[in-house]
């Protein structure tokens, strides 16, 4: 008789109150702006809760399907091919913000580097699954055959995070690259592989960011934001008096001074920021809590999963969740230099928060099928 599927109540509701958080803290973060620029304060809340929706359902219906149907060849290359396609099209359309980043569909927009990511990650997981069966399970060489393995692998994933680096968005490639790597390690890389890729990184890393002006700015006002207060260190400037505004408790919910045209970008890539003056330390932490609880259930899903496949898709996307959050608290903070990162499933944005719980789906089946 076949066991019952048991969802993992604590990925589901973690994952749940995130959203819940972000729908709120977005409406919060956003309704000045947006009834000063589009006469509407529901405005940004509305197509939040509409992505929401949309993402909701995906995540419902993949949670219940069979994973495996997943690590199918034609599956695997559409995704990919889907990716790559959307990621050359914005080349094609007119720029949005002085980039190539999103594809506008009416009053909607998608960004397709979000798309990128899970696209990887499910490649990546069936191809060294592949390549494992072919090996054998525990034959490590096999994942460092640099002709049959390395390059094949690395090959579609390193034409993808050229084409994000083209929009430009750096910190989205490295996000890419660095799942990959991470994934890769797991399979079996030999840690002088990725040594060697770092130094191979560095000369490319000195010309996109020292060589060009306004990351490298950016990289001066992280050091030193109060050299220039009124410039390029003015966000982080305002992103740490609005964390230190709000104290143990915070000043409360839709009273942040901070969100009112000083801090740039409060309802998306510094949300987080408008959390800790509104709900303070509390409910900065309580955000740092369900994210950690994400990463042990996904990890957890990940050691118990019953095959390669299951075990690489779930690492993989454990790693671009919790990871993308820790650079945007990092960048919030004042530990990083400031980039373009949304916090995952809090932040507004739809592409993000779609691709995000359609992976979490994925994930959500993978612990169902533990072992």
């Amino acid at each position: 008789m076949p066991r019952s599927l048991q969802t993992d109540r604590w990925l589901f509701l973690s994952t749940l109150a995130l959203c819940l958080i972000g729908a709120v803290m977005v409406f919060s973060a956003s309704a000045v702006i947006a009834r000063e620029q589009h006469g509407n304060a529901y405005f940004f809340l509305l197509r939040q809760l509409l992505w929401l929706a949309l993402g909701l359902v995906g995540m419902f219906w993949i949670m219940n399907l069979d994973y495996r149907k997943l690590r199918q060849p034609a599956v695997i290359f559409s995704g990919l091919f889907a990716a790559l396609v959307l990621l050359v099209a914005v080349f094609l359309l007119d720029k949005s913000h002085a980039t190539h980043r999103w594809i506008r569909l009416g009053p909607a927009s998608l960004q397709p580097s979000e798309f990128a990511k899970l696209a990887v990650i499910l490649y990546l997981a069936w191809f060294l699954e592949m390549r494992r069966r072919l090996r054998g399970v525990r034959a490590a060489a096999g994942i460092n055959d640099l002709r049959h393995t390395l390059g094949p692998a690395l090959g579609p994933v390193l034409l993808l995070v050229g084409l994000v680096v083209l929009q430009p968005d750096l910190g989205t490639a490295i996000e890419i690259f660095l799942i990959a790597l991470a994934m890769m390690f797991v399979a079996g890389l030999d840690g002088r592989y990725i040594l060697g890729a770092g130094v191979a990184a560095l000369p490319l890393v000195y010309l996109l960011i020292v060589r060009v002006s306004y990351r490298y700015e950016r990289v001066i006002a992280f050091l030193n934001p109060e050299a220039d207060p009124q410039g390029h260190g003015f966000q982080l400037l305002q992103s740490l008096i609005a964390v230190g505004s709000g104290g143990l408790v915070g000043v409360g919910l839709m009273e942040s001074r901070q969100k009112l045209f000083y801090l740039p970008e409060a309802h998306t890539d510094f949300i987080y920021a408008v959390l800790c003056e509104e709900l303070g330390f509390i409910g900065g932490v309580l955000v740092l809590a369900l994210f950690a609880i994400y990463g042990w259930r996904g990890l957890r899903a990940a050691l118990a999963a019953p095959d390669d496949f299951g075990r690489l898709a779930a690492l993989g996307i454990t790693v671009m969740v919790v990871s993308q959050a820790l650079i945007n608290l990092g960048v919030v903070l004042g530990m990083m230099p400031t980039k373009g990162i949304p916090l995952p499933f809090i932040s507004y944005g739809g592409s993000s928060l779609l691709v995000m719980l359609l992976a979490t789906g994925v994930l959500l089946n993978i612990s169902q099928q533990a072992d």
